[in-house]
């Protein structure tokens, strides 16, 4: 999970270049063959300027006098053809340039997006989903330039500045020396305000990724109701412009970096041709004119005015380098977390049918909490969260009905969540048929489980979409069958387009039982030995819970199944009933043996349906309900 070099890859210096490079390596042939056209066109780019001369000496100004139209026709003929070759070139060097830079973005994207998917529920309840997404897409689009046309440039720049650079020494060593003597300088100081842009760049991403962030959240269909029903509208509005001008600041810093130093090299390089011509005239006015021609200074400056355009470009490139450096550390950063939870290398792939259901917790205790900085940190877990399970021990025998009840935060779905590996134990072991599900192959494991939670989450696609979703196999009949065993095909087919009806984002066109009768349907069609009950009904009305509560009945059949629940009458017949507090199974037994044993369950049944009776008071800052010690406030020593 390291990102600072002490487990793979470096992300700054020579470890992140080189990783940078690797990424067109599967593009090597069509980058030789940029590299090939480059060296073609730069080659050419030099022929013409030295033609010049020959233009100006032999042609145009012979000794002999009168000029030689023949040669000169042959000249500019050679010429012509240069130029025409050199633009038909430039035009497949193009293309084959952005070709490799769409193809490493694509795979750059492709590589997040698949690490992302390995990540454990921990990263993500810990990050803004408008984080991860403006990294996907604001840091792999910001590197677009970088990847299309940089590295190009300045493979070009370079080659153009050598050829160039000889031409001119072999015309005149001495008015290149002039030329080139603060080209050091500039290079130094570029060197200075790329490391600024760099800083710049990567103050802009993040807020970029806020503002994603705050987008997300409030434009989602949930944020927008929360907005509208508190009447937050204007606080939201105000947030966003915040974030929104800070962003417009950076970006505005960010580009105007350096621009200062760009004009006064470009303004210095557009003088340097006056400066030539002055120090030519006083060499044609002395001894060292030998060689020096009229011919030779044209074609000089005209070399000149080529030498420093990729002097030019190969100082800005650097500078937009180090910015999109910036990017890059962001990527590599996400690519560089290790998945917490991942296949061992002798885990075995268990069938449905081969499996009976039988479940088992030994002694298991889970501590999590970390940061999403943490975990890009790789920071370990060694004290780093509050221990949510501690020494859990239970067995659930093939095909039972077993419940999970307690206060909220006691770890009831935290249990839940280890079965399908959605959190790895920190000690102890959680066992399907006496084997460890981290020796179970993942893939395998989640189609041994079904899992129905209080919110179900459904996609901004059609209900057929959303249903195939347990089984994208499953046939017309097979699919049907599903939604009729969970009651809500009736319901689909009210609507004008059936199965093909867009439920609209998180399924908001559906009411709440509808939404959990479709989940139930689909989780049906996924066909699991293990079914995971997570408030399956608590949210829905009396009639919506009977409907729910029928479609649950032939999916709990011949299935071990784990309820989670609030409300009791919803699993007082299961075969055991698992009472947790604090992260401990305080009790365990059925219906009846907990009710005579007169703990937590008994206490949480009064509660329910002892008239809807409930007494709670505080003393010497210890609240009880119903007699029961719930919370304890620090700082309050008399009764309330």
């Amino acid at each position: 999970m390291r990102s600072d070099g002490r487990n793979g890859d470096n992300t700054t210096g020579r470890g992140l270049g080189r990783r940078i490079v690797n990424a067109f390596a599967p593009y090597w042939f069509k980058v030789s063959v940029v590299g090939a056209l480059i060296l073609v066109t730069a080659g050419l780019g030099v022929v013409n300027p030295v033609l010049i001369r020959v233009v100006f000496d032999s042609a145009l100004f012979p000794p002999s006098g009168a000029p030689d139209l023949n040669l000169l026709w042959i000249i500019v003929g050679v010429m012509a053809a240069i130029t025409v070759a050199t633009g038909g070139l430039g035009i497949v060097q193009t293309f084959y340039t952005n070709q490799v830079g769409q193809r490493v973005m694509r795979d750059l994207r492709d590589r997040l997006y698949e690490h992302l998917q390995t990540l454990s529920i921990s990263f993500f309840t810990d990050t803004r989903t408008g984080e991860i997404q403006s990294r996907v897409a604001n840091d792999v689009g910001g590197v677009q330039n970088v990847v299309s046309s940089t590295v190009s440039n300045v493979l070009s720049n370079s080659v153009i500045f050598i050829s160039t650079l000889i031409a001119m020494f072999v015309l005149s060593w001495e008015l290149t020396l002039v030329s080139m003597g603060t080209v050091p300088i500039f290079a130094l100081i570029s060197k200075f305000v790329g490391a600024r842009r760099r800083a710049a760049s990567s103050r802009t991403q993040k807020a970029a990724a806020e503002v994603s962030a705050i987008t997300q959240e409030t434009l989602s269909i949930s944020g927008m109701m929360l907005s509208k029903l508190f009447g937050q509208q204007e606080r939201e509005i105000q947030r966003f412009h915040e974030e929104n001008e800070q962003l417009a600041d950076l970006t505005l810093q960010q580009q105007m970096t350096g621009r200062a130093f760009f004009t006064i090299v470009q303004v210095f390089f557009s003088l340097t041709p006056v400066i030539i011509y002055l120090i030519a005239g006083y060499l044609l006015s002395g001894s060292a004119a030998s060689g020096l021609s009229a011919g030779t200074i044209v074609a000089f400056t005209t070399l000149q005015a080529r030498l420093f355009f990729p002097i030019g470009s190969l100082l800005q490139v650097s500078v937009e380098l180090q910015g999109s450096l910036a990017l890059f550390e962001r990527i590599f950063g996400y690519l560089d977390i290790k998945p917490e939870i991942v296949d061992a290398d002798d885990a075995v792939a268990l069938t449905p049918e081969r499996v009976a259901g039988k479940i088992t917790l030994d002694d298991v205790r889970l501590q999590y909490g970390l940061s999403a900085e943490e975990h890009l940190n790789g920071v370990a877990a060694n004290g780093a969260g509050k221990l949510a399970l501690d020494g859990v021990s239970l067995e659930i025998a093939p095909g039972q009905l077993a419940a999970f009840v307690g206060p909220s935060g006691a770890g009831k779905t935290t249990i839940s969540y280890l079965i399908p590996r959605l959190y790895d134990v920190t000690e102890g072991a959680v066992r399907i048929d006496d084997v460890d599900v981290r020796n179970i192959r993942l893939a395998s494991l989640a189609r041994l489980i079904g899992y129905v939670s209080q919110e179900s989450y459904l996609f901004h696609a059609t209900l057929r979409d959303n249903l195939l979703y347990g089984d994208p196999d499953a046939t017309e009949a097979q699919m049907q069958a599903a939604a009729k065993a969970a009651f809500i095909h009736d319901r689909i087919m009210e609507f004008p387009d059936g199965y093909d009806t867009i439920v609209g984002e998180r399924g908001y066109r559906l009411s709440g039982g509808e939404r959990q009768r479709l989940s139930i349907a689909r989780v049906i069609l996924h066909d699991p030995r293990i079914l995971i009950l997570d408030e399956a009904t608590s949210a829905l009305d009396t009639a919506s819970e009977r409907y729910v509560q029928a479609a649950l009945e032939p999916l709990m059949k011949e299935r071990t199944t784990i309820a989670i629940a609030h409300r009791l009458s919803t699993i007082m017949s299961a075969d055991v009933i698992f009472s947790v507090e604090d992260g401990r199974i305080a009790e365990h037994g059925t219906h009846e043996e907990l009710l005579a044993r007169g703990g937590l369950y008994a206490s949480l049944y009064d509660e329910q349906f002892d008239g809807g009776r409930v007494e709670c008071r505080c003393e010497d800052g210890i609240v009880l309900v119903n007699g029961r010690v719930v919370a304890q406030i620090e700082g309050v020593g008399a009764p309330a």
